[in-house]
């Protein structure tokens, strides 16, 4: 992948999320609306509520691991967490340890990382996400994982043939982003443990 080709991609990831939280700020406003007129009581409406939030959330995560991110960019603490914790429907506790802002380029790394590893955590467990000095470390762990050898070299071999679908796209966006940021990964999966450190 290019450097012109992974920043397009990274245009694009703006731009659809860009365009979906307009959209989506809407039927949350919708829903606030008819919850004050006393309509908001019915188990369809909760439904309905939960999701438009859960969407939300995912499209914030979605624009930091897929969006542009300048060199001159910063992430508050806040926003970083709201994007990890949000959602509801997440099996997998996320522990950000880094305190204070952070470089918006580092964070989106450090999301393109934490997603490979849900992928890999289907029925849930703990990610820990740690940096010291612009070194970061992340580590997740659970009872069982579902690890895919050939994604996970992606991170390290970005010149590999592995073939990715769209729900595995994110392992081929890891090595691009090291290369950009000038980094590489190393990157050691055992039985119930991922470790990825740059």
């Amino acid at each position: 992948m290019t450097t012109d080709t992974r920043d397009l991609t990274a245009l694009i990831g703006s731009r659809i999320c860009h365009d979906l939280i307009s959209p989506l700020g809407a039927i949350g406003n919708g829903i606030e609306l008819l919850e004050l007129s006393g309509l908001g009581d019915i188990p369809e409406m909760a439904l309905i509520s939960e999701s438009v939030q859960n969407a939300n959330a995912r499209i914030r995560f979605f624009r930091i691991a897929f969006g542009t991110a300048k060199s001159n960019q910063s992430i508050s603490e806040r926003d970083v967490h709201s994007a990890l914790t949000d959602s509801s429907d997440r099996k997998i506790d996320i522990k950000w340890q880094p305190s204070g802002d952070q470089p918006r380029a580092q964070v989106k790394l450090a999301f393109l990382v934490i997603q490979c590893m849900e992928t890999a955590m289907p029925w849930g467990g703990q990610i820990v996400v740690n940096e010291q000095d612009g070194h970061w470390s992340i580590w997740a762990e659970a009872e069982r994982l579902n690890a895919d050898p050939a994604l996970w070299d992606l991170l390290t071999s970005p010149n590999s043939d592995t073939e990715v679908s769209p729900a595995q796209v994110h392992y081929a966006l890891v090595a691009p982003e090291l290369t950009a940021q000038g980094c590489r990964a190393e990157v050691v999966v055992l039985n119930q443990r991922i470790n990825v450190m740059y």
